[in-house]
């Protein structure tokens, strides 16, 4: 049977990265390319988190549960100072879902796109999975534990291979929250286990001793620390894996992960969104048809869709029935913190939180524990 490296690699075309960095893409897993972007590259991206930002402080303001909106500071200061007086401003800013036609641009840059063909081949989609992040200085929120990105997507997608982009906006160093990654992690073809929630967040962490065994890995010896300036953009697979690193600065690491695919093969998204095609070899003339596509949150789909789910099923109490509802407002509230989604379902959960138990409570299971 063909391993997941004869599935994945293509015969290397020429393009932005060069026949040794291909290479590296499939037998490592990574590859960085380095001056990949010039800063006006990315300036307009750090212009709307700045609008973002600012937007997220005035509602905060409004609603009382902050006094200083720090006006004063810039991109790389101001969330931080807002966690100062609401913890998590940070997570408000990662959850709010809508693709600005900024991060659209970068998404869809020459130079990215012909990479993503270089790995992909001629058609590529965008996959509904993009994040922007907030890394501030020692806030837990921000901390994602090792994972495979496939540990995320319904398990249809594990053999789909999807390119993802990081690209930090500032340079980042491991005082900064740097990426990590195991070198030749993809190689075994397998997702391992992992469990759900990470300390106080929604993330899943990787069991590190599945890992090791299933994955082939010593964590020592093929540990890779990844440091990168400004325009550099690291791209990797979605079976590899990877963490970031603390935050120790006293600075904001902002990022965008990108990622891409064939936008005919499962994207393991839920159904709750679909992938975007971002090129037409058959249309030289193609514009990527966003309108709409943009302003779908998929995070409020994932919500939305299992609040249908529970709506269709015939709950035993009307106690759980309110308290479904109740957890489902909450999470839509927009000063809500609360993010949850399908991938909760598919590791155990052993450790509760306030994101778990929003998730139990929309389904309307009675099976939340104090752990």
């Amino acid at each position: 049977m063909p391993s997941i490296l004869d599935q994945w690699r293509r015969p290397y075309t020429a393009g932005p990265l060069t026949a040794d960095e291909a290479e590296q893409y499939w037998s490592h897993g990574y590859v960085v390319k380095q001056g990949c972007l010039q800063m006006q590259d990315l300036q307009p991206s750090l212009e709307v988190i700045a609008r973002r930002v600012d937007d997220l402080a005035a509602k905060l303001q409004a609603a009382g549960l902050i006094s200083d909106p720090c006006s004063s500071l810039g991109v790389f200061q101001r969330l931080a100072a807002l966690e100062q007086q609401f913890p998590d401003a940070g997570v408000l800013v990662h959850k709010d879902g809508r693709l600005p036609p900024e991060f659209a641009a970068l998404w869809s840059h020459p130079t990215l796109l012909a990479i993503a063909q270089q790995l992909l081949g001629p058609h590529v989609g965008g996959h509904p999975s993009w994040n922007v992040r907030a890394k501030t200085p020692r806030a837990e929120g921000g901390d994602v534990p090792w994972h495979q990105d496939s540990a995320y997507c319904s398990p249809d997608a594990r053999q789909t291979l999807q390119v993802t982009a990081w690209i930090p906006l500032l340079d980042v160093d491991a005082a900064n929250g740097c990426m990590q990654l195991l070198r030749g992690g993809h190689l075994a073809g397998r997702t391992v286990a992992h469990t759900a929630a990470s300390g106080n967040t929604w993330h899943v962490a990787m069991d590190e001793a599945a890992a090791a065994a299933e994955l082939g890995l010593d964590l020592a010896a093929d540990l890779v620390t990844v440091p990168m300036k400004a325009g550099d953009v690291l791209l990797f697979n979605n079976l590899i894996p990877h963490r970031s690193l603390d935050n120790t600065s006293d600075r904001i690491r902002w990022s965008l992960d990108l990622r891409w695919q064939h936008p005919d093969l499962p994207d393991g998204a839920y159904g709750l969104k679909r992938s975007i095609r971002m090129t037409d070899p058959a249309d030289p003339s193609y514009v990527i048809p966003w309108a709409g596509w943009a302003d779908v949150d998929k995070k409020t789909g994932q919500q939305q869709q299992q609040q249908q789910q529970g709506s269709d099923d015939d709950l035993d109490s009307t106690e759980t029935g309110v308290a479904a509802a109740a957890a489902a407002a909450d999470v839509e509230d927009p000063l809500s913190s609360v993010l949850v989604g399908p991938w909760l379902d598919l590791w155990p959960i052993t450790h509760h939180n306030k994101h778990t138990r929003a998730w139990l409570a929309m389904k309307g299971s009675a099976a939340i524990t104090n752990q």
